[in-house]
């Protein structure tokens, strides 16, 4: 069954307009995967989008951890910035 953009385009419009915001996110998604060359039967549920606030590409953590057995380096002292030997 094939379907075209145009049809898919319509229905996401309906569905937005009917406020039902997952299906027509659903029907983007498989609209971007037919532009792109991709079948117009293969399923997109598989396609996670990134995370707001995840941590670089290909991550899901939040916050770095430091390595094991990583130690917090000395603070400098202040008074000894810029003099010489």
């Amino acid at each position: 069954m094939t379907v075209s953009i145009a049809a898919l385009q319509a229905e996401m419009e309906a569905a937005a307009a009917a406020l039902d915001f997952e299906t027509a996110g659903r029907l983007r998604d498989r609209i971007s995967l037919l532009r792109s060359g991709g079948d117009a039967d293969s399923d997109p549920a598989g396609l996670d989008r990134q995370q707001p606030g995840a941590m670089g590409l290909g991550t899901s953590r939040q916050r770095v951890a430091p390595p094991d057995g990583w130690v917090k380096p000395k603070k400098p002292d202040p008074m000894t910035r810029g003099r010489g030997r």
